[in-house]
């Protein structure tokens, strides 16, 4: 795992708040000064810690006021049938998100959709179409009480001044 120190989970926590800050108003607010907030900024995205930014759309507005939580079960789980479902989904734009599960589901999949006569034929155009899907379990969502895109880290302790490792 890539170790993060205080100033680089400093820089994340900011920039899940507003990635278009600038690098100065980034490195004022993590305690840096310009150049090296750049740097680190520069490192955590050649590192893959950072892997893009975006622009949080709000789905309604835009026309996609049903989202459904579909539980999804394969006939076979050998590793080329596995991958062609995969495939599929990541080329589906309703699917905005898919987990592997453990439990009753092998997956889980959020469809984002404007109606449920858009996910009826969602589910007869796509859904049932997935290799290797047998089974789909679908619940819509009646309300979201909470979507959140950022990550809950946590700042690492502060080392202790003269502190010189651990005592036996």
């Amino acid at each position: 795992m890539d170790s993060l120190d205080r100033h680089d989970v400093l820089l994340l926590q900011e920039l899940q708040r507003d990635a278009r800050q600038t690098v100065q108003q980034l490195a004022e607010a993590v305690g840096l000064s310009s150049t090296p907030c750049w740097r680190r900024i520069k490192e955590l995205e050649s590192r893959g810690v950072i892997r893009g930014y975006t622009a949080l759309v709000d789905r309604e507005k835009v026309n996609l006021q049903l989202c459904v939580l579909a539980e999804i079960n394969l006939g076979r789980h050998e590793e080329g049938e596995v991958q062609r479902f995969e495939a599929a989904v990541a080329q589906s734009p309703q699917i905005v998100a898919c987990w592997s599960t453990t439990g009753q589901a092998d997956y889980v999949i959020k469809v984002l959709v404007p109606d449920i006569k858009a996910y009826e034929r969602f589910l007869h155009e796509t859904a049932f179409r997935l290799p290797g899907v047998t089974h789909v379990r679908s619940s819509v969502v009646m309300k979201e009480v909470k979507s959140e895109t950022r990550l809950p880290m946590e700042l690492p302790a502060r080392p202790v001044a003269g502190a010189r490792g651990a005592r036996g």
